[in-house]
């Protein structure tokens, strides 16, 4: 039995990411399928994909046949904020607007305001805190470099004119028995948290709606989120729409190992309104795969897989991966030290941070709103 826990909600233990494709019955995403990927973008693959931290899907095969058959597809992705964004929110959204890119496709990106509202209130925060949280996060989200004119970002409140219609009709198919067993939720939640996939599972067909024929959709996400759609899925189905696929991209670990950054772990995190103090403290503090002492790292040298400096070179801080076999074999070696190897990752950091910061800040002086959609 697996020892490790993913849900929507909480993440715990050493994930086994080949376990929980069979857990969650989804699929690798193998060379095969990724060559095809790969011509279909007309490039090289993005490194998410090389280095398999986009790993799974569903029904990939049968979006890429849409495809080619000239069915182009959208892409719908999202985030329920329940505080300042973090280097591991940013995943998804790197990976889809390269597939915006690649595909010259249309977004749809929902931030749900009242998701973490009914699933956190032991912690007491107001709806129009979580509100105001999910406005900062769009100007995160709109700063990774999505196209305004073919990008469509939505607070689920602001929206709820034209989100609202359509999850009735896909709560009518949902039953509490397949919530519960879906999320093991109890008969103390509150209802609004056993309602909220239907509010969820609305984007993925709602380009079909919009223009009165199936339109295929893309789905990316962290793989926690997919238990979503394995139970609003078959309930699209029913109602005549296309069965959204899905790619399913891995967790990038804490500073100190963890499975999954955690924007509750401060210490833990990167957060994209880190000053660049912050970072070289943080980074100071990271896990490594080192020796214990400089003399026994030169001579036996380390270990990259346990090495969060290195991993954050692989998830994020280094896509060439000629230049990152060179940092593992470095740390293999022992031929880099952890200061010298923090101090690199922590000046990277602060370089990305400093971009993404302005482009915010751009955003913030009116430039979002051509992003933001409202009833």
């Amino acid at each position: 039995m697996a020892d490790f826990k993913v849900t929507p909600w909480k993440v715990e233990g050493k994930i086994d990411y080949q376990v929980l494709e069979k857990q969650f019955g989804i699929k690798e995403l193998d060379g095969e399928l990724l060559k095809r990927l790969e011509k279909l973008a007309g490039g090289a693959p993005h490194w998410f994909l090389r280095r398999k931290i986009v790993f799974a899907h569903r029904e990939l095969p049968w979006l890429l046949d849409e495809y080619e058959k000239g069915n182009r597809f959208y892409l719908y992705t999202g985030l329920a904020p329940s505080g300042p964004m973090h280097l591991g929110h940013l995943l998804p959204f790197m990976f889809t607007q390269w597939l915006q890119e690649k595909f010259d496709v249309e977004v749809l990106i929902q931030i749900p305001d009242e998701e973490k509202y009914w699933a956190r209130q032991n912690l007491g925060m107001k709806l129009e805190e979580y509100h105001e949280l999910a406005k900062e996060a769009a100007l995160n989200i709109a700063a990774v470099g999505f196209n305004p004119k073919k990008t469509r970002i939505f607070l689920d409140t602001d929206y709820a004119k034209t989100l609202y219609k359509q999850a009735v009709k896909v709560a009518g198919h949902i039953t509490y028995s397949t919530i519960k067993d879906a999320f093991g939720v109890g008969n103390d939640t509150n209802i609004g948290w056993i309602f909220y996939t239907s509010m969820q599972a609305v984007p993925a067909f709602l380009k079909s709606v919009e223009e009165g024929h199936n339109v295929p959709c893309l789905i990316p996400l962290g793989v926690d989120q997919d238990v979503h759609f394995r139970v609003a899925r078959d309930v699209i189905g029913k109602l005549g729409y296309y069965k959204p696929a899905i790619m399913h991209n891995m967790f990038l670990p804490s500073l100190m190992g963890e499975a999954k950054m955690s924007a509750s772990e401060k210490l833990n995190a990167i957060y994209l309104n880190d000053t660049p103090e912050a970072v070289v403290k943080k980074v100071n503090k990271a896990l490594t795969g080192q020796q214990d002492t400089a003399e026994l790292q030169k001579k036996l040298g380390g270990n990259p897989d346990k090495c969060m400096v290195c991993q954050y070179y692989k998830f994020l801080f280094e896509p060439d991966d000629r230049k990152l076999e060179k940092i593992f074999d470095a740390e293999r070696k022992g031929t880099i030290l952890a200061g010298e190897h923090k101090a690199d990752l922590a000046k990277r950091i602060n370089g990305f941070l400093e971009i993404h910061k302005k482009r915010v800040e751009e955003l913030r002086k009116g430039k979002i709103d051509q992003f933001i959609a409202h009833d």
